[in-house]
């Protein structure tokens, strides 16, 4: 079977590793039992650029029960975990992804995806999507997008009327974006940081950059850990949101020389960059939270010198006699320093991604090319779905209720 992976030999680490996973996304093999006598994705192909993950495999297991044929390919560089690569090569998926995979050999997984002939489409950051725009690639009649930095990229794709087929925005979910974001990712990316450093955050001076839904996250989850948390933003309302939850607001040129760690959630490029290391204090740790690796400018420090590597996924750089720490070359440090969010968050995105593709392969005939919100009707089920699954029950509007709420 066409695949290429690191070690073979770790499909049963990956196996277990599934499991644990599983058990912790029931949502996900709920739905998949719901559909499976009727086998929707038979004879389908689905290719996905997505982070190589435990719970991605959960995904992918379900897919596969429905009827799918899958090819993979990692949505980064360092993310793969080579176990689960190994386990779903096994399992019969067609699987191009390995950690530590050069920008070469990233782009070369994805052309083999493209090479699958997939129909539909499922992407973390919006590569595959544009690749495949860029090839004119035919035959696919859809496809889904996990993060903000795709749904961005597909949207100019869309504004310049060059969108070759339909695209559900799993991103803006409300079951995705209220959980993963914000909860998923601000987890996520401490766990990442504090793996890599082992250091202790309360009392440390923060800034978060970028108050959106991982902005929120990280900041809470940092505050409530006893840190010191700085916010610094472009955009006036969330520059007042993050205040008014009880942040100190500032320019990134003024909270540098405080700053002991600094955390990008920003999805834009340039945002840290060699002015601010400068006025860096000795020994402040960087860290990204993005999807792409443009947010703290890491050419400007590899410029400097040949870095010392300290730990792993901790390099040290000499700036004018001063020692800055970067975590993970600045690539997004919850799946290169950690393995990304908990099953229990990934549940609902991945349940949305799910049934988004259910709904793109009985439905794409009939679907504008252009990118897609999910349909409200399968957010509000997974929402029901994750409350079932936390053994929640919530209350019913009285028929008075219902009258009064349709009354003018």
């Amino acid at each position: 079977m066409p695949g290429k992976i690191a070690d073979g030999s770790l499909a049963a680490k990956g196996r277990l590793a599934h499991e644990w996973a599983s058990r912790r996304m029931g949502i996900i093999e709920r739905i998949k039992s719901k559909n499976e006598r009727a086998h929707p994705l038979a004879g389908l192909r689905l290719g996905f650029c997505l982070h190589v993950t435990k719970e991605m495999a959960v995904l992918a297991m379900a897919a596969k029960g429905l009827g799918a044929e899958i090819a993979i390919c990692s949505a980064n560089p360092l993310s793969a975990q080579d176990d689960i690569a190994a386990f779903l090569y096994d399992e019969g998926v067609h699987v191009y992804a390995w950690r530590g995979e050069t920008n070469a050999q990233y782009r070369q997984c994805i052309q083999c995806v493209l090479a699958f002939r997939p129909a539909i489409m499922t992407d973390d950051g919006g590569d595959l999507h544009v690749a495949a725009h860029r090839q004119k690639a035919r035959g696919i009649v859809g496809g889904t997008e996990e993060t903000t930095s795709g749904v961005k990229r597909l949207a100019a794709l869309e504004g310049a009327g060059k969108l070759l087929y339909p695209v559900i925005a799993v991103n803006n979910a409300r079951t995705k974006y209220l959980v993963d974001n914000r909860h998923g990712t601000g987890q996520s990316t401490l766990d990442g940081i504090l793996r890599a450093t082992d250091m202790l955050l309360a009392g440390k001076n923060m800034v978060v950059c970028g108050y959106g839904w991982v902005g929120k996250g990280v900041a809470s989850r940092a505050k409530g850990m006893g840190a010191i948390v700085t916010v610094t933003e472009v955009d006036p309302m969330r520059a007042i949101e993050a205040r008014m939850d009880g942040f100190a607001v500032l320019r990134l040129s003024d909270a540098v020389p405080a700053g002991d760690v600094f955390v990008t959630c920003t999805g834009q490029t340039g945002v840290i960059r060699n002015e601010h290391f400068l006025k860096m204090k000795d020994g402040a740790v960087l860290a990204n939270a993005g999807h792409f690796d443009v947010e703290i400018d890491a050419g400007a420090l590899y410029a400097i010198g040949r870095p010392a590597q300290v730990r792993p996924n901790v390099e040290r750089f000499d700036v004018n006699g001063k020692s800055l720490f970067l975590l993970s070359k600045g690539r997004v440090v919850n799946l290169v320093a950690a393995e990304g969010h908990p099953p229990e968050v990934m549940a609902l995105s991945f349940a949305n991604q799910l049934l988004s593709i259910l709904h793109v392969a009985k439905n794409h005939g009939k679907m504008e090319r252009k990118v897609h919100g999910v349909p409200e009707k399968i957010d509000e089920l997974v929402a029901w779905y994750a409350l079932d699954a936390m053994g929640i029950r919530i209350d019913e509007m009285t028929e008075e209720q219902r009258r009064y709420q349709a009354s003018s």
